[in-house]
């Protein structure tokens, strides 16, 4: 779907805050509430907008450790990614999980209370999954961007 700048407002608007009432969003992007409701709901029927969430701030929470954790397999047959794959699909310490070329196979974005929650997370999980040849980490020292894409 081709987007015009208008639409690209629309949808930055609503990431900035998901909340704004039809009424709202209309008026700052210059449309009658009619046309942005229907603007959004194409945008909805076509899968641009996933779903509506809030954003936590994670250190209010407690989760204060954040690191990029670079996974290399040992195999890569279906079975043992597969595995892999379910493995990090239910740990709440990922945030993020990325298949991706170069010299590691995933990239995890991790976040927990502190550097003895990580380290359990490595030793009590991610290193006992059969398909983990090796990690290296990287420490998140201070998170500069994080934001929508429009």
């Amino acid at each position: 779907m081709k987007l015009d700048n208008r639409d690209r407002s629309l949808l930055s608007f609503l990431q900035q805050d998901c909340r704004l009432s039809n009424a709202e969003l209309a008026e700052k992007v210059g449309m009658s509430a009619s046309a942005c409701w229907r603007r959004v709901k194409t945008f909805e029927d076509a899968g641009i907008i996933q779903r509506y969430g809030a954003i936590l701030q994670t250190e209010k929470l407690g989760l204060s450790f954040r690191a990029i954790v670079h996974v290399q397999l040992t195999r890569h047959d279906p079975v043992a990614m597969e595995e892999f794959i379910k493995g990090v699909s239910g740990r709440s310490e990922i945030e993020a999980c990325y298949a991706t070329t170069g010299q590691a196979d995933y990239h995890l974005l991790i976040l927990c209370e502190d550097i003895d929650a990580f380290n359990r997370f490595l030793e009590d999980f991610l290193f006992r999954l059969p398909a983990v040849r090796a990690a290296q980490t990287n420490v998140v020292l201070k998170q500069i961007k994080s934001s929508g894409i429009v």
